[in-house]
Formats: structure tokens, sequence, C-alpha cells
């Protein structure tokens, strides 16, 4: 899966799922096994019978979860490539629908949905100004935005994030954005648990540079990995 021409302005390129959508599945299974971000996520904002935006949806690989209780689900993604293996996995779905584009100009109406979710889309907080200031514009009144990101100062998988991103901006700067912008942070042990030690080793190696992958794979055994992560969330 190639960078494809036309991609609308602004969208930055993913590393990861855009070129191994078929590892980066692996990925999203192994992720959170037993189902604590999930729990958390309701709790900070439920989507029962609301209509829910997940922007930066990939694959769909979390519209159908979401459609099992929400009145209406939308994915919003730029790559024209996951947006039809997006539609194609959710074709069964009535309340589910997947269009193209991108956070910075998110193809709905306004205050039409009540619960966005957002999953590494947002990476890193600084930057992601021109996305923020779309949900103030889609989100109705007592609807709620939550956005997943790494945490990189704990867990096995922070060290790991540390080690391949030395450049990604300090953890105080990222807390201290979405602080100002009214965002609310609670830290999530979510965990990685794959099938096998190949799905975790192919993983490793779509995520990081070689350098870093084959230190990871070096010193790590098993196929779990301690993986924290924080789930900033704001009210509107």
């Amino acid at each position: 899966m190639s960078r494809p021409p036309g991609l609308p302005h602004g969208t930055r390129p993913s590393p990861n799922i855009w070129h191994h959508p078929a590892t980066y599945e692996l990925e999203n299974r192994a992720a959170d096994p037993d189902g604590r971000l999930w729990s958390t996520m309701a709790e900070r904002g439920g989507w029962t019978g609301r209509d829910v935006l997940d922007t930066g949806c990939g694959s769909g690989f979390h519209l159908p979860r979401f459609a099992d209780n929400a009145r209406s689900v939308t994915g919003v993604e730029p790559h024209p490539d996951l947006v039809a293996l997006a539609r194609r996995r959710t074709r069964a779905l009535p309340n589910v629908t997947v269009h193209r584009g991108t956070a910075q100009a998110l193809p709905l109406p306004d205050a039409s949905v009540d619960v966005v979710h957002a999953r590494w889309a947002y990476f890193f907080g600084p930057g992601c100004e021109p996305g923020l200031a779309e949900l103030s514009r889609v989100v109705r009144r007592g609807g709620v935005a939550l956005v997943v990101d790494n945490d990189p100062t704990r867990s096995t998988f922070g060290e790991w994030f540390r080690r391949g991103y030395p450049d990604v901006p300090a953890a105080e700067t990222v807390e201290r954005f979405w602080s100002t912008h009214g965002w609310t942070r609670t830290p999530v042990d979510m965990g990685w648990r794959f099938s096998s030690r190949a799905d975790l080793e192919a993983v490793v190696r779509i995520e990081f540079d070689q350098a870093t992958a084959e230190w990871i794979l070096e010193h790590h055994e098993g196929t779990e990995v301690d993986y924290a992560v924080n789930l900033w969330s704001r009210g509107f």
C-alpha cells in the first residue's frame, strides 16, 4: 500500500498501517486484550444510542464495536485503500458510514456527533490544533471526544517508544498542550497480547526502525508486552 496521489491537504502519512495493513490488523487484535481501554472510554463517554465519529479510522477495525450500541457510526480516513477496507468490513452494518477525509476538514455537518474516537490519529499533541478546532464544530453540546495516545513515560512499550522515537516532544510538553486545550488525562495499562511470537515480531518491525526492532526482539521474550497509554478526554 503506497502513498496515493491526491491526498487531502494536511494528511500525515502513517508509517505502519498504510504500508502494512495486514500486519497492523494483528496489532489491533493484540491491543487491550482485557478490555481495560474500552472500559475506560465507556466511563469517560458512553456511546449507547448516540452518534459516533471515529476519525482516522484506518481499515475500520473499531467501527463494528461502536456499532453494536451506537445509533450511528461514521468513520473518516484519508487513505483511499483503507477507506475501501473499512467499507468492506462494515458493509453489513446499516448504521455505519465511511468517508474519505481528514481530521482538519471533517466531512460532517455542524453539531452532528456525540462521541468522537481517535486512536493514534492525533499523534503527540502539538500540531493538532486544526483537528481539535474541527471537533468544536462537529460535536454537539453534551458530547465528548476521546483520544488515545502513547504514554512514553512508563511501561515496556514506553521504553521502546523513547528509544525508537527520540525526537518526539517531551511528555511534559504533550501534557501541557492537552491541558491547555481543556483535556483530561486518564492513564490506562492497556497491554499487548499476541497469539504467536511471529505476530509480535512482525508488528514490532512495522512500528520501529530496523535497529530498534532488532534490539527490542533481542531483549524481550514471549508474546505479551506491558503497554501504557493515555486516554485524553474533553466534554463539549
